[in-house]
C-alpha cells in the first residue's frame, strides 16, 4: 500500500462515508436528521458520552476496522481540540478495502456521521483527552456492530496536525 496522505474533513471528501457535522458558529439550530439511519425495527436510539484518552504518538497504527452495518454511527465533539477519522469502502466480498483506506483530519468543532454499514477505526485524539457524544441505534441481538481485524497500516500525521486542521 502507498502511503497514505491525511487531508482535512470536509464534506465533500467525506461524502462517500456520511455527514460532516459542522457545529454551529452563529445562534439557533442546525438539524441533521437525515444523517441518522437506523435499518431495524427492532433498533432503539442510544445516546453515550465517551471520553477517549490520547495516542502518545503521532505514527498511528490501524489493525483494525469496525462497522455497524444497520445503524449510522454519529460521534459530536463535546470537548475536542482535533481528531482523526478513518475510513474505508468495500471490496468486492463487503470487506473494508484497505488499498482505498482514507485519513481526515477534523477540528474540535467538527463531528461526523457514519451512513450504516460504513468501515470506520475507532476514534482517535492527540494532545489531550477529548469527550464526544456518540449516537447510534442498537437492537442487542449480536449484530449491532463488527469488528474485523486488517493488514496493519502505518498512518504518520504532521507535527503541525492541530494547526493544519484549525486552517481548514
Amino acid at each position: 500500500m502507498t502511503a497514505i496522505t491525511a487531508q482535512p474533513l470536509t464534506q465533500e471528501s467525506f461524502v462517500q462515508f456520511g455527514e460532516v457535522l459542522d457545529l454551529p458558529r452563529s445562534p439557533g439550530r442546525h438539524f441533521y436528521s437525515d444523517t441518522l439511519g437506523n435499518l431495524r425495527e427492532s433498533a432503539k436510539p442510544s445516546l453515550s458520552i465517551s471520553l477517549v484518552e490520547p495516542s502518545p504518538t503521532r505514527s498511528l497504527r490501524v489493525e483494525m476496522l469496525e462497522r455497524h452495518e444497520f445503524s449510522s454511527q454519529s460521534f459530536v465533539p463535546i470537548d475536542v481540540d482535533s481528531w482523526v477519522v478513518i475510513v474505508a469502502p468495500h471490496d468486492a466480498s463487503g470487506a473494508p478495502d484497505i488499498d482505498q483506506l482514507q485519513v481526515f483530519m477534523a477540528r474540535g468543532d467538527q463531528g461526523v456521521s457514519y451512513r450504516p454499514n460504513t468501515w470506520h477505526h475507532g476514534v482517535t485524539v492527540f494532545g489531550a483527552s477529548a469527550t464526544f457524544a456518540v449516537f447510534m441505534w442498537l437492537a442487542g441481538d449480536g449484530r449491532d456492530e463488527e469488528f474485523v481485524d486488517v493488514s496493519p497500516i502505518t498512518i504518520n500525521l504532521p507535527k503541525t496536525f492541530s494547526t493544519l486542521c484549525r486552517s481548514s
